[in-house]
Formats: structure tokens, sequence, C-alpha cells
């Protein structure tokens, strides 16, 4: 028993390429115009993709450090912000803050920590930054 093409198949197979076609064709020494529309049936829009590439690339979290650093410099008192910079975001919503030297660090820890870490969790909610680790650097 012999298995014959479905109509639509023979048809397509039986078509006379297009000039674009055969010219492609002839300049790649192969004619994929059969790959090039099975391609096509199975690409997926921009629109569709790119969600999911932002959030694996974290560009979110990225944003979010960035927004963090300009209300920093706006919000923070200026003699604190010259001597200490937020470095980083924890995926435990740590923010993490590095001073210039020990002298500054002990201030900010001892007297200004609870201060800073409440005017950014009022900027920026609890979830966003649950704790404040302070390291010289």
């Amino acid at each position: 028993m012999t298995h014959r093409p479905s109509k639509r198949v023979a048809a397509r197979d039986l078509r006379r390429p297009s000039a674009r076609e055969s010219i492609l064709a002839s300049w790649r020494g192969i004619n994929l115009t059969s790959l090039e529309q099975n391609r096509r049936a199975v690409a997926k829009a921009a629109g569709g993709v790119m969600p999911h590439v932002l959030k694996d690339l974290g560009l979110e979290r990225r944003l979010s450090e960035t927004a963090i650093l300009k209300v920093w410099n706006n919000l923070i008192d200026p003699t604190i912000t010259a001597h200490a910079q937020p470095t980083g975001l924890l995926r435990n919503s740590t923010l993490v803050v590095t001073v210039d030297s020990s002298v500054w660090l002990n201030e900010i820890v001892r007297y200004r920590r609870r201060e800073i870490l409440e005017r950014l969790q009022h900027s920026f909610g609890r979830d966003l930054i649950a704790r404040i680790s302070f390291r010289a650097g």
C-alpha cells in the first residue's frame, strides 16, 4: 500500500516558484522556500515573548535599584549621602549600602539606621526594602 500525499501538500509542491524564490534559490544554491514557510508557522510575535525575556533578565529589579538610588540622593541627608551609597538589592529585600569609612559606618548604624530604613520603606514599601545592611568599602 502506497501513501499518497494530501492534495494540499501536493498543490504546494507543484506550484511554480515565484521570481523572488527562484533568485534566492539560485543565489543560495538551495531552495529553502518550504523551510521558510514552516518557520513562519511556528514564529511567535515579539510582544508575546518580550515579557518573559525581560523577566529572565531581571530588568524590573534593576529599575528598582535605579529608583532607589535616585530617591536616596533626594531623600537622605546630604552629609550621609556624601559618605554612603546603595550598591545593591538582595533577593531577600535587603538593601546593601556601602559606606566609605568605618567611622561613618558606626555613626550611621548606631544613630541613623532606623530613620533611613523608615524613609525608604515609606517611599518603596516594605516588600521591596525589608532590611538595610551597611558595609565599609
